[in-house]
């Protein structure tokens, strides 16, 4: 039973369930290879062991007793250092934070753990999860277990790197301008942002947030099947009354014409080639999966959406954010901020009213075009993923960084889901797709991802010693 880990969520916890394999084994097998590969990639930053075999003790005690365990009974997860965990700092990859004790779990961390999932440890983020590349002041720097020296992707770059290192069968990151999607496509698995109010979020230990993050940033689940992907949304997406953006929305939707529109430039984006043919091979599988794609020329207007998300998120409550930047001296936050200070500290309550005023017309725009085509295909970044650091080397690499990145942001700020397949390799740079459909389907990207992970080679996990 040593090579449990490399089993998927939905294989293991079936056979924990049906008492196979016990839970503890399941929690001893993760925890052997966090410590044989977590040292070469640094994704978790806090685990306790005695604590996790606590956990799968429970679970293996609930199973006896012949209860219900939940459907992720069994399932060593990792969790990512900005939600709360009681008894854990909230550090967000914050020095300020490191004695942030939650004394309560997030609405995430409970709905897990009533689904029966073993909380396996806490995965590294960027300061304040700024950025797309994931280094910080206190916990270091992840690197991606492909190559160190590709970005493992931010800000849920520790998520993204345990999971397909094989630290964990499912992992949860947070999204606000790509935070999951990215580090998914740069590590090589899958990673979904959901609708906004499909998860509950809230930390107790922290202020409440200002609108923009309320209104934009998720959590969700990265992993190696897009199978564990839908348990982890499942099991994320029960209700909690701390959260007055929750909706309870069922996971699957109506049925839906089996219709896709690919779309390789974006507003422009200067799509590398590499990423072309990586949607030109997702969309065949479509294609051979009984799909119906068409390209088309150009998607409703995404380079305004994601102008306005980066106002919104960096813009509403900047000079704070700023003096807390300053203060931590992180040089990869203090760069994310200036690289957008003029363009945020132009918000005022006209430009704010204005950006609201315009999201409207922008979903409706967007929901009309999702009515003709329920799934859309295009980049999750123009380029593959990126040098380590990158961010760092200059005014004109950020500016190719955020440039990129486009498909990303701008999904944000319509509330739409977005769904980050990957499809391989090229090379040792891991490739991949994003699918989006209208809000609360991402039952649609899910049934589309699959068709495309069906016609691609299995992800397994990496040894990155």
């Amino acid at each position: 039973m040593s090579e449990i880990w490399r089993l998927s969520a939905s294989e293991l916890t079936l056979l924990v369930q049906a008492r196979e394999i016990s839970a503890g084994e399941a929690a001893r097998a993760a925890l052997d290879r966090l410590e044989a590969v977590n040292a070469s990639i640094n994704a978790v930053v806090d685990c306790r062991p005695e604590e996790v075999l606590a956990q799968a003790e429970r679970i293996d005690a609930a199973l006896s007793r012949g209860e219900s365990a939940g459907i992720l009974a069994g399932v060593p997860v990792t969790v990512k250092v900005n939600i709360d965990q009681a008894g854990f700092a909230t550090t967000n990859g914050v020095t300020l934070q490191r004695d942030l004790m939650a004394k309560q779990n997030s609405p995430v961390v409970d709905n897990l753990c009533k689904a029966g999932a073993i909380i396996l440890g806490r995965t590294n983020t960027p300061a304040f999860s700024y950025r797309w590349f994931t280094s910080n002041l206190l916990h270091g720097a992840t690197r991606n277990p492909h190559d160190p020296a590709l970005t493992p992707g931010g800000s849920s770059g520790g998520a993204a790197a345990a999971v397909a290192a094989g630290i964990g069968h499912l992992a949860h990151g947070t999204d606000i301008a790509g935070s999951i999607r990215y580090p998914a496509y740069a590590c090589g698995v899958h990673g979904l942002r959901p609708t906004l109010g499909r998860v509950a979020a809230y930390n107790a230990s922290l202020p409440e947030r200002a609108i923009g993050p309320q209104m934009t940033a998720v959590s969700g689940p990265l992993g190696r099947r897009l199978a564990d992907v839908r348990l982890g949304l499942a099991a994320m997406a029960a209700s909690d009354p701390r959260d007055p953006w929750w909706v309870p929305a069922p996971l699957e939707g109506p049925e839906s014409p089996r219709v896709a529109a690919l779309c390789v430039r974006p507003d422009g984006l200067e799509t590398q080639p590499e990423v072309e043919a990586a949607l030109q091979e997702a969309a065949q599988r479509l294609r051979s999966r009984g799909w119906r794609v068409e390209e088309i020329e150009n998607t409703p207007p995404l380079r305004e959406a994601a102008d306005l998300q980066i106002v919104l998120w960096l813009g509403d409550g900047f000079a704070a954010m700023e003096a807390a930047a300053i203060k931590e001296n992180d040089p990869g936050a203090l760069a994310a901020l200036a690289g957008h200070k003029a363009r945020a500290e132009s918000l005022d309550l006209s430009s704010f009213s204005h950006a609201f005023t315009r999201r409207a017309s922008l979903v409706r725009m967007w929901r009309e075009f999702l009515s003709k085509y329920p799934v859309l295909l295009l980049p999750v970044s123009a380029e593959l993923p990126f040098p380590d650091g990158l961010d760092l080397q200059g005014e004109a690499a950020y500016r190719r960084v955020w440039s990129a990145q486009m498909p990303q942001i701008g999904l944000p700020f319509l509330g739409l889901p977005g769904l980050t397949v990957s499809t391989g390799m090229h090379g040792r740079s891991p490739v991949g797709v994003q699918l989006v459909a209208d809000r609360y389907r991402e039952d649609l990207c899910l049934l589309a991802g699959e068709a495309i992970e069906e016609g691609g080679p299995a992800i397994v996990p990496v040894d990155p010693r």
